[in-house]
């Protein structure tokens, strides 16, 4: 008898369980599941919804903590997105390699999902994304965040408006079952003017009493005239809450009217519908075209990003998926367009690093780019979304329930990183002093990718114009008939500042000689090593340069060893100079002679007699090759000593 009334029990339990979970309450569908499992039902269906009542309640360790269970024991039969709920909340709890290694077996699900492909294709993606150039700085968490939920942003005439679970009073604290807090409803707050420390926010907000109902509203967006005004509400058509047929009430977009100081001729939009939901609205540039998001079926994932025509006296086309580029097996929410037609949006589909993520789509004709994660600080490993930014680029809002918040979802303020300096030079000959004009100055970044190129003017100066700060650079400056030569730079983090990099540049041809630095053979041999091929590629150059130019090549020794053994091995260090500039191409005819002179024209006083006095530096300036140019110098514009 008592097994058979616990067993009657549990049955009634997870009924009840069901059907909460079933409403979309899931703390009170956690609690009832958490109990039938500690009473020993480990089925596929207990575990799992437990882990989905946890993880849509943002509770990942306990998300966490009952995924594991269900996949270890059931891996075979999970399903897709059990499997990559269980790579999410691993991911927002620091676990990123078991992440990886989850989302990759929806390959064995589906060797067509997009989330396993993206991972294979970009498997450096937490690095990069973690380490972003900067770009949003100065993240606030607003002071009009509350313990409630807090999120969302639409910035209208110098207002934020937003949505939050704060109650309208004291009284009115009927809780939503899905996580017991209070409904919805639509606030603004003033901004406050940037400080001094860059930092923004807001005056204490106000609901907009005007469009607030018993239930839910959110995500209101306003035209430029401020005359109309779309946003999100439950199914509720001011009398009742309307469901579908499992009498589940779903989301609607409304639209709203300015009737002097009050939003009234509040209308429902023609394409919503009693099985599903339509929310988030935003709205192209020119307004004639409406984003939203939908859980509508024939989609590619849990919720889509879809479009709609405004036509003539307030009709719509009908509604159009934005397609898998934007769109994935996994969430998509919260789409903002700003006044570049640029795509934001929350997305837990793409990679990330963490829950949803904020990413951009640049709008392309009728398409959109392949979207780019935002990355952090905006975002991090829990959910970050409901992007909005202003029409000047110079600030901006998110969504956050990351840790360190006020309460469940809060919303933080960010300011562009605008930081801009100028990197200016004169580049000069380093004989004589003299700018040189026309020379090719490039600005190579730290991928060692050039992003600019000037050429100087006659006082030998270049400018490059509004680089970004903190950045590490080189500039490269070209002539012909110059050594190439470089600096490294780096800008600073003091905006509208000049740096300052002067470049000296060494001529190859000095009066009747091509000019190199000394080519250095290995003892008593005469093969061209590395270094020495590297010296020998001005002299090519030149020659390529100049076709019509002949030279004769003479090398010498220093006064150590026979004179006669360095007469002949300079003379074979000669010839293998010549041998290799002509193995690059260069005509034979155009190298009157090769000689080895020995130690016959020594240019100090480190003779047999003293040899044994001078140091190697003294040596050194012995050793030496020159480049005559006997024919081909007229019209040539020549560095004089």
């Amino acid at each position: 008898m008592v097994l058979l009334i616990t067993t009657i029990c549990l049955g009634q339990r997870k009924y009840a369980a069901g059907k909460y979970f079933n409403e979309f309450a899931y703390k009170k569908a956690a609690e009832l599941y958490q109990s039938i499992y500690n009473k020993g039902d480990n089925s596929y269906l207990v575990l799992s919804r437990l882990a989905d009542s946890y993880y849509f309640n943002f509770e990942f360790d306990k998300a966490e903590e009952n995924y594991k269970k269900l996949i270890n024991s059931n891996e075979a039969i999970a399903s897709s997105e059990h499997l990559f709920r269980y790579a999410q909340v691993l991911k927002t709890n620091g676990k990123i390699t078991e992440s990886d290694k989850w989302l990759l077996k929806l390959k064995n699900k589906n060797g067509n999902d997009s989330r396993a492909k993206a991972l294979e294709s970009n498997k450096n993606y937490f690095v990069e994304y973690s380490n972003r150039d900067k770009t949003y700085i100065n993240i606030h968490n607003l002071s009009s965040n509350t313990v409630y939920s807090d999120f969302g942003g639409f910035i209208y005439n110098n207002n934020l408006y937003f949505s939050s679970t704060n109650p309208k009073t004291d009284r009115d604290k009927k809780l939503y079952k899905w996580n017991k807090q209070p409904y919805l409803n639509i606030y603004k707050a003033e901004q406050k003017n940037i400080n001094k420390q860059k930092i923004l926010d807001v005056e204490k907000a106000t609901i907009l009493d005007d469009l607030s109902s018993k239930y839910h509203e959110s995500n209101i967006i306003i035209t430029k005239d401020g005359k109309k005004a779309y946003f999100t509400r439950d199914n509720f058509n001011g009398k009742e809450l309307k469901g579908d047929k499992n009498q589940v009430s779903h989301l609607k977009i409304y639209s709203t009217e300015k009737i002097g100081n009050v939003w009234g001729n509040i209308k429902e939009l023609p394409f919503n519908n009693d099985e599903y939901s339509c929310g988030h609205p935003a709205l192209s540039p020119d307004e004639k075209i409406l984003y939203f998001v939908s859980d509508m079926p024939k989609g590619f994932g849990a919720t889509d990003i879809y479009k709609v025509a405004i036509l003539e006296k307030n009709t719509f086309s009908k509604p159009q998926n934005l397609g898998k580029t934007i769109n994935t097996e996994g969430r998509e929410m919260f789409p903002f367009i700003d006044n570049n037609h640029v795509l934001y949006f929350a997305s837990d589909g793409h990679l990330g690093l963490g829950a949803l993520d904020v990413f951009e789509s640049k709008n392309k004709g009728e398409k959109f780019s392949q979207p780019v994660n935002l990355g952090s600080p905006v975002n991090g490993s829990f959910d970050d979304f409901a992007f909005a930014i202003n029409n000047k680029h110079s600030y901006g809002f998110f969504s956050s329930n990351r840790k360190g918040g006020v309460g469940d979802d809060d919303i933080y303020s960010f300011i562009i990183y605008k930081c801009k300096e100028n990197i200016k030079g004169i580049v000069t000959d380093s004989r004589t002093g003299n700018p040189i004009e026309n020379a090719t100055v490039q600005l190579i970044n730290e991928k060692g990718k050039p992003i600019s190129e000037q050429k100087t003017g006659q006082s030998g100066e270049y400018l490059f114009k509004k680089i970004d700060c903190e950045k590490n650079f080189v500039v490269l400056v070209s002539k012909k008939d110059y050594k190439n030569n470089q600096k490294r730079t780096q800008t600073l983090a003091i905006n509208k500042q000049i740096v300052t990099e002067n470049i000296n540049l060494e001529s190859l041809i000095i009066e009747d000689q091509i000019i190199i630095n000394p080519i250095h053979f290995d003892f008593d041999l005469y093969n061209i090593r590395e270094d020495a091929e590297y010296e020998l590629e001005h002299i090519i150059t030149v020659l390529k340069n100049h076709p019509e130019m002949v030279i004769k090549i003479e090398s010498h020794t220093d006064s150590r060893g026979p004179r006669d053994y360095n007469r002949h091995l300079s003379d074979k260090r000669a010839k293998a100079t010549r041998d290799y500039i002509i193995s690059r191409g260069i005509n034979a005819n155009r190298i009157e002679s090769a000689i080895g002179f020995g130690e016959d024209n020594l240019l100090n006083n480190c003779n047999d007699l003293n040899k044994n006095k001078c140091t190697e530096e003294e040596h050194q300036k012995n050793r030496r090759s020159y480049f005559y140019i006997i024919k081909g110098k007229n019209n040539i514009k020549v560095s004089n000593q």
